[in-house]
């Protein structure tokens, strides 16, 4: 179980070394701006991920759809709630860049951790010829660059309570549609049908033996969804900890 390959190495630290440095010139330029004019190159971001998004699935229906395509995935997630962030202004904006702010720091703790789970060395090798691995780097990429703009352009402040909740709804909600979507069309959607890292795969099918299919695929469905659930909890309270470590204690006017 390789979770650094050379690939990503070679490509992953140069390109957030870049991001941290584009990022820091935008917090120079834009830290002392008004709350609209720093959530510009967050609505950029959003823009580009939503292109990209109709670019991986108009390519999928033309080459001949793959489920794998559907957005069930947990990456899905941040399709989504990047340009919602970005450009919602209504009633629950605050949940919003709640959620948001813990699923991109739960999907950069991902990277920095396993990279291989999330691209593989292939994807990288193929960026240039492969729209599909051109999609994935640069999406994933994108998602650290929206990351680092969120905390450095003080785009989030926490609020003092009802944001833990909002978020262990929709990851629950997530997780519930994800893991049925997995086992109705018999696709791998956020490792709700199968287990991307070998050594727990491995357990999974040996448990197959002892309790039957039914049984350990329920039991693997109630696990993925807590530890999914527990994670991006712990992403929200980390976000916490980071905003009253690195920020100012002023009330930012949104």
């Amino acid at each position: 179980m390789e979770l650094w390959s050379q690939a990503h190495i070679r490509t992953l630290l140069p390109a957030f070394a870049v991001m941290l440095v584009v990022t820091l010139v935008l917090r120079k330029l834009l830290g002392g701006k008004d709350w609209k004019i720093r959530m510009i190159p967050l609505q950029v971001v959003g823009v580009i991920v939503i292109f990209l998004e109709i670019g991986k699935q108009g390519i999928s229906l033309v080459k001949g759809y793959d489920l794998y395509h559907l957005l069930f995935h947990f990456c899905s997630l941040v399709v989504i709630m990047i340009p919602l962030m970005a450009f919602y202004r209504g009633k629950y904006q605050q949940k919003v860049n709640a959620i948001t702010a813990a699923l991109l720091t739960s999907v950069v703790l991902l990277m920095a951790i396993y990279p291989a789970l999330i691209y593989s060395a292939e994807n990288i090798e193929y960026y240039f010829t492969d729209f599909f691995s051109f999609h994935t780097v640069t999406f994933h990429n994108l998602v650290v660059f929206a990351f680092l703009l969120v905390f450095a352009l003080e785009l989030y402040t926490p609020a003092p309570k009802g944001e833990a909740k909002a978020i262990f709804v929709y990851i629950l909600c997530f997780c519930v549609i994800s893991a049925t979507m997995a086992q109705l069309l018999k696709t791998n959607f956020n490792n709700f049908y199968s287990c991307n890292v070998p050594p727990l795969e491995e357990v999974r099918l040996s448990l197959q033996g002892v309790l039957g299919y039914g049984l350990t695929q329920a039991l693997y469905i109630l696990i993925v969804t807590v530890l999914d659930i527990l994670f991006v909890q712990m992403c929200y309270w980390l976000n916490r900890g980071l905003f009253r470590l690195f920020h100012s204690k002023k009330k930012v006017k949104i």
